[in-house]
Formats: C-alpha cells, sequence, structure tokens
C-alpha cells in the first residue's frame, strides 16, 4: 500500500520519507539546451544539463538549490519547470550577452552509444560558480559532471563538512587526470560510468576497477551500467542493484544526473549517509532514472510524480527480494 504523500505547493507533492532532522540539497552544474537525435524521435532546444536534472529528482525528497549560469535564451516557460517543483534558482546567474550552454547528441539503435555532434559552452565558458553565503553551510550538494578544477573549486567555498556527490566524463579522465585524481581525495561518493571507470583505472573487470579506485582514496565509488544497473564499492562492502525494468525508452540523457539527485534528495531527506542508506538511496535514484528516460528531459518524471516514484521503488523491492 502506497503511503500518503505530503502536499507542498499547489499541485506538488514530495515523498514522505523526510524526518525532522531533513536537509536541504544543493545542485551544482551546467543548465542547458539540448539537441536530441534518437533512432525513433528527435528533439531541438529541449531544457538539460546536469544541475536541472538532478535538481528535479532531488526535489521529490527535500527542498533543493541550485547553483548554476543561463545565458539570454533560458524562457520564462522553462524556469517555470523547474519552479513548480519548489527549486531555489536565486543561485542561478543570467548572462545576458551570451545565450545558454548547447548540447546536440545522437544515440544510436541500443541506446548504450551515443555521439556528440556539437558542444557550445556559451554562457558556461569563463564560469565560476559562486555559492551563495546562504549555501555555503549546507550538508549535501551534487557536482555535476563539469570541469575538476570547477568541482575543486566549489567544494573549497563550503564552511562545513558536506557529503558529495560528484560525477565525471571521459573527457575530463583523458585531459584532466591530474585534477579529477586530486578531487576524488575530497568527495564523499564518486559516480562513474563502467567504460569510464576502466578509463580511469585500466581495470576491464567491473570489480577490479571499483576496488582500484577505493585504492586511489575514493571513500565509496558507484559504477553504472546503465539497463544493467550499478554497483556500489564502500568499506563496508560492495552492493549490486539491477535497474527498473523500462519498456518504453525514448531518451536516456539526464538519466545519471537524476540518479544522482535522486540519490542525495534521499540522503538529505532522511540525514544518513550510512551504507544501509546509500544502498537504498540508490534503488531510489534507480526509480527516477527509469522515468527519465521515458521521455525528454524530465517531462514523464514530472507527469508521473512522486505516486509513480513510490509504487515503482516497492516494485523494485519485491523484484530483488529472495529470502
Amino acid at each position: 500500500m502506497l503511503p500518503q504523500l505530503e502536499p507542498l505547493l499547489s499541485g506538488m507533492e514530495r515523498l514522505p520519507i523526510a524526518g525532522v532532522n531533513s536537509k536541504e540539497v544543493l545542485v551544482i552544474g551546467s543548465i542547458a539546451y539540448d539537441d536530441i537525435i534518437t533512432p525513433y524521435d528527435r528533439i531541438d532546444n529541449v531544457l538539460g544539463g546536469a544541475a536541472a536534472f538532478g535538481a528535479m529528482a532531488a526535489s521529490y525528497f527535500t527542498q533543493t538549490r541550485i547553483v548554476g549560469i543561463v545565458g539570454n535564451d533560458f524562457t520564462a516557460s522553462d524556469r517555470a519547470i523547474l519552479e513548480r517543483r519548489g527549486i531555489d534558482l536565486s543561485g542561478v546567474e543570467v548572462d545576458n550577452d551570451r545565450i545558454s550552454f548547447h548540447w546536440k547528441g545522437k544515440y544510436h539503435e541500443d541506446f548504450n552509444s551515443r555521439e556528440t555532434l556539437e558542444i557550445n559552452m556559451n554562457a558556461f565558458e569563463g564560469y565560476y560558480p559562486t555559492l551563495p553565503e546562504a549555501t555555503t553551510e549546507m550538508e549535501y550538494a551534487m557536482l555535476g559532471n563539469i570541469a575538476p578544477a570547477l568541482q575543486l573549486h566549489v567544494l573549497k567555498q563550503f564552511k562545513k563538512s558536506t557529503f558529495t556527490i560528484a560525477d565525471t566524463i571521459d573527457l575530463w579522465i583523458e585531459t584532466k587526470r591530474a585534477e579529477l585524481a586530486e578531487l576524488i581525495q575530497h568527495i564523499s561518493l564518486f559516480l562513474i560510468n563502467d567504460r569510464e571507470a576502466t578509463l580511469l583505472t585500466g581495470e576491464a573487470n567491473l570489480i577490479r576497477a571499483g576496488e582500484s579506485m577505493l585504492a586511489m582514496g575514493v571513500p565509496m565509488t558507484i559504477i553504472k551500467k546503465g539497463e544493467h544497473g550499478a554497483y556500489l564499492f564502500h568499506p563496508e562492502g560492495v552492493f549490486a542493484l539491477p535497474s527498473y525494468p523500462v519498456t518504453e525508452l525514448r531518451d536516456p540523457t539526464g538519466a545519471g544526473d537524476t540518479f544522482a539527485g535522486g540519490m542525495l534528495g534521499y540522503l538529505a531527506a532522511v540525514n544518513k549517509r550510512d551504507f544501509a542508506s546509500i544502498k537504498k538511496a540508490m534503488a531510489y535514484g534507480t526509480i527516477v532514472a527509469s522515468l527519465t528516460v521515458e521521455d525528454f528531459f524530465c517531462k514523464r518524471l514530472e507527469q508521473m510524480g512522486a505516486v509513480e516514484i513510490a509504487r515503482r521503488y516497492e516494485q523494485l523491492v519485491q523484484m530483488t527480494r529472495f529470502a
């Protein structure tokens, strides 16, 4: 039986898991416009970016803020998409002289590989995130896959011990390895996909890659395997979780960011960081990612909302229970 959902603003709901000690989430990263080509569809100029995806997912669990930058083309309707979820955009700067970050990509038939056709930094070029004073003491933060130097720049602005989830991409592994090696010494949880894990560690075997990253100094890491789930490597052990089975895959863009945002949102809502809580957070992250891939941007996640997240979570629990 699904629990009664917590009402927020008009027409808005949040999962009823927050306790009296729940915390807010801060998401730092890109807010972009994407052109996406899939084997079955194409859409241009849709809202995207790691910060937008991550914040949308986190907002179903706790109060969420974004720090980022947009250009003079950022529309009132796209701002409203985020604000409808109660996301605080006061930390988002507007560059009135340039347009927003833009990415164009094409997915191949199996959706497991894609190619970047075009990328324009625009307003994001030369941007160094400055945290509003009110956010420097926040205890849970997501660092989207911006350059490691920018992620380190953000970390130095926090005034207390902050639980940070950081993501990366193959570009930074290939071109900014030294900065990335420094970054992983200062974060709480490192997210990486299987191909990137091999590139970083030189280990083709996923288990050895995860163990190698712990040896590098990462406190804990999650290796994402797309439709095949994810592995958590933690000082207390290894945990494997399958993905939620999706039959209507339309666009995988942002799945990793919503996975991270959903995870962090849950952890902040319950204000716990132990091994058991991390595992449960992975399950919620998997669920919000399953909704994200069923449509462009977070349209499906926004439409189905907290009721569907709760339903799929219970299904995933039943599917993975064997004793």
